[in-house]
């Protein structure tokens, strides 16, 4: 089953304390939903450019994107 990464964009000076922030809310979400999630991740683009991101399922993705609004989303792939 294919996997899709959807990510959360965040941009400045602070964009990697925000991703890192952003990403303890969707552990919560995660937990809070009881969601079979595991991958969760932050990553730095540039000095003013970091994603937060979490891992679904392709056929779960649905739901979960309309809920949490990502600014985008890709195959995931290790």
């Amino acid at each position: 089953m294919r996997k899709l990464k959807l990510i959360w964009d965040f941009h400045g000076p602070e964009a990697n304390n925000i991703a890192k922030h952003h990403e303890i809310h969707l552990k919560e979400y995660i937990q809070f939903e009881n969601l079979n999630i595991s991958i969760t991740g932050v990553e730095t683009i540039t000095d003013m450019h970091s994603i937060a991101f979490l891992v679904v399922d392709e056929l779960d993705m649905k739901p979960i994107r309309d809920r949490l609004k990502p600014h985008r989303g890709q195959v995931y792939s290790t």
